[in-house]
């Protein structure tokens, strides 16, 4: 009888801990991890997308009757201390999620060390294909480049009448190089010409001259320019080219939205365009106008499309949780790999075989010191 008793209390056992999170107990908070660049090149970046984070958890602080505990950890926008960051808040925080990174190549140092834990990662906006690519563990609320650089590209040609066009990329950055190659490919395809590309030219981060590049464009006369790459790297470029007498358009992509690439570019950017995943210019659900109105109260501001994704991405984990009744990381790694439907502030979010979320994106452009919406781009 004795035996069986214990066996029964082991059997119990068993089945309480697989409703719980590794290391936690089922009577403690619920640990989410996120690493983001709060200092360094992406400080930016990551301070708005934790903002939209910590105002989601602000909203919907619970789930299953327990406390949600956010613990960030600045990855420093450096490979080594994002892949350090990842590790801390698996192994010392015991951590059930992990949300980040701002930054494909901070995201992808992650990679290899959520997919081994087994610890279910949700980035808000790194772009690259990459960043998921052969990873059950990786998941994303943003659209992914090849979409983005078409999306420019299309811009380029059909609204502008670019036949020419010349890239200047961060060759440090995978996001840079990442877009600037599905860019080159739509351009040519869409304009038909192999040799559309007139010039492609190369910097990396923390680069402050950027002259024999533009030396080299201006004198292949292109009609645009695309330069993806960080907001203090990318509005300086734009600045020193409108110095040396280079006033065609200047396009780019999501990492342009930040207050910082106003200040540094002053009237240079001014009529820069760029793709980004939202804008309060043109709520898209329900749930947009929840966020955008408790972000005006919070931070008595618009909100940016970083802050709108790092909400998306903490409110797919609780509802991922509390659909599965378990906050077990493989259960919610199940879970996030059948998301579909969701209704976000970004927009309506499904999860594709990689990982990848299908969705619209937005163009904005620099006018009077502001970003302004300009229109919306649908996934063909």
């Amino acid at each position: 009888m004795k035996r069986k008793l214990g066996l029964l209390l082991i059997v119990l056992v068993l089945l309480l801990s697989s409703q719980i999170g590794y290391g936690q107990k089922a009577d403690e908070v619920i640990k989410i991890g996120v690493f983001e660049p709060m200092t360094g090149a992406n400080a930016a970046g990551g301070e708005m997308t934790v903002e939209g984070i910590e105002l989601a958890r602000e909203i919907k602080g619970e789930v299953l009757g327990r406390k949600v505990e956010i613990i960030v950890v600045d990855n420093k926008s450096d490979k080594v201390e994002a892949a350090n960051a990842v590790s801390r808040l698996i192994e010392k925080d015991k951590v059930v999620a992990i949300i980040g990174s701002y930054g494909s190549s901070l995201s992808m140092a992650a990679g290899d060390i959520v997919k081994k834990a087994e610890v279910p990662a949700v980035g808000c906006s790194p772009t690259n294909p990459l960043v998921t690519l052969n990873n059950d563990y990786y998941f994303r609320v943003c659209f992914i480049d090849p979409f983005q650089g078409t999306v420019m590209a299309r811009y380029a040609v059909n609204e502008l009448g670019a036949k020419t066009a010349a890239v200047i990329q961060d060759v440090t950055q995978d996001y840079s190089v990442g877009l600037s190659k599905y860019f080159i490919d739509a351009f040519r395809e869409l304009t038909g010409d192999r040799n559309s590309i007139v010039e492609v030219s190369a910097y990396n981060t923390g680069d402050q001259d950027f002259t024999a590049q533009l030396t080299n464009v201006k004198n292949k006369k292109p009609d645009i320019i695309f330069a993806p790459g960080n907001y203090g790297e990318s509005a300086l470029l734009i600045r020193q080219a409108r110095d040396l007498g280079i006033d065609v358009p200047f396009l780019g992509g999501d990492t342009w939205e930040a207050p910082e690439f106003l200040a540094i570019g002053g009237e240079a950017v001014e009529g820069a365009v760029f793709s980004t995943h939202f804008t309060a210019e043109a709520p898209v659900t329900e749930e947009s106008g929840v966020f955008l109105d408790a972000y005006r109260n919070k931070f008595g501001k618009e909100a940016n499309a970083f802050a709108a994704l790092g909400y998306d991405a903490y409110m797919v984990i609780l509802d991922v949780i509390e659909k599965a009744g378990s906050v077990d990381s493989q259960a919610i790694r199940n879970g996030l790999a059948k998301v579909k439907g969701f209704v976000g502030a970004t927009g309506i979010i499904t999860l594709d075989q990689n990982g990848d979320a299908v969705k619209s994106a937005v163009i904005n452009k620099v006018d009077g010191a502001k970003f302004v919406y300009l229109t919306t781009v649908e996934p063909d």
